[in-house]
């Protein structure tokens, strides 16, 4: 049987891993315009579920540090705000997913007699 602090360590970490995971999968998704709701719609359809209160301030935070770029569009229904990689969050992403890819390789090698 699994402890509580063991769960609640395990639960920790898994958040702590998943918070760098679900940036990359957020930009790597904005290479295209997407409003916030179709952009979680679209993750989750992939296995990434993300909560609003998680998403709506991280693509704010995106945006402010200039990786992103949005626009409001008016049309038929209410107002939406998309969004899309800026030139700077296309280097970024650039950089992250050659990260992401080494991290991989060297996680695979390091677990696999485990």
């Amino acid at each position: 049987m699994v402890s509580k602090t063991t769960t609640e360590a395990s639960e920790h970490l898994t958040l702590e891993l998943r918070r760098g995971a679900i940036v990359v999968a957020i930009l790597g998704q904005l290479r295209e315009p997407l409003y916030g709701y179709s952009l979680r719609e679209r993750l989750a359809e992939e296995g990434l579920e993300v909560k609003e209160g998680t998403l709506y301030p991280l693509l704010r935070r995106l945006e402010s540090q200039g990786l992103l770029d949005s626009e409001w569009e008016v049309g038929e229904g209410r107002p939406r705000r998309y969004y899309r990689l800026s030139k700077d969050g296309e280097k970024v992403l650039a950089e992250l997913r050659a990260e992401w890819e080494d991290l991989v390789r060297v996680l695979g090698r390091l677990l696999a007699d485990t």
